[in-house]
């Protein structure tokens, strides 16, 4: 009987170490991995909560709306159909870009970034009304990544947070004008997901 009880008190201890292990070796495992990959996202929302979009440059800015249908349309300096593949394009950098890293600097250093004066500005305004802004700066000395600025702001103890993109970006905001109209778009007809356009004037390799 008593070995009976102690074989017992054994299967419930290790029913219950076996249930420790699944939900924090295994199912904790998974959602730290994922939480991790949140804090990667350089944003969290969706392509389609975006209604709005204003690219400005050191060569031009750029406004463009989501019409009802899903369609873009560019407001200025032009008032035409905008080339969905040329955003669908940069806000795919947006939604499903990652960050290489974080790093935090002082705000008095940001001009040895390039983001004093960012070479672009992309600000986006949600469904919900809430608008997010990334500065794009100087490249990382392996010309892989661009040093950035998302939703600028600066920390209680007065340091900025720096994330490295993708250096894909310079291409995703660097277009001559012609190439953000419609007739620049070259559908697919197999893939009806507008696909990346082959450049006008092609920008320089980053």
């Amino acid at each position: 009987m008593k070995l009976q009880r102690t074989t017992l008190i054994l299967l419930l201890l290790a029913l219950g170490l076996g249930g420790f292990v699944y939900f924090y070796e295994i199912r904790g495992a998974t959602q730290r991995q994922e939480a991790e990959v949140r804090e990667q996202q350089i944003f969290t929302f969706t392509q389609e909560q975006v209604q709005g979009l204003s690219i400005q440059t050191r060569g031009q800015t750029l406004n463009f709306e989501r019409e009802q249908n899903g369609r873009w349309i560019m407001t200025s300096p032009e008032k035409t159909s905008a080339s969905n593949a040329s955003i669908s394009y940069l806000l795919d950098l947006l939604v499903q870009g990652r960050s290489d890293r974080t790093i935090q600097v002082a705000a008095n250093q940001l001009a040895d970034y390039g983001l004093a004066k960012p070479q672009a500005t992309v600000t986006l305004t949600l469904n919900n009304q809430q608008t997010h802004q990334l500065n794009l700066g100087n490249s990382d000395f392996s010309g892989n990544f661009l040093y950035a600025q998302v939703d600028p702001g600066t920390s209680p103890n007065g340091d900025v947070d720096l994330l490295l993109v993708s250096s894909d970006f310079q291409n995703g905001v660097n277009r001559d004008l012609a190439e953000w109209k419609i007739e620049n778009d070259t559908p697919n007809a197999n893939n009806p997901t507008p696909q990346t356009p082959t450049p006008v004037n092609p920008s320089p390799s980053p």
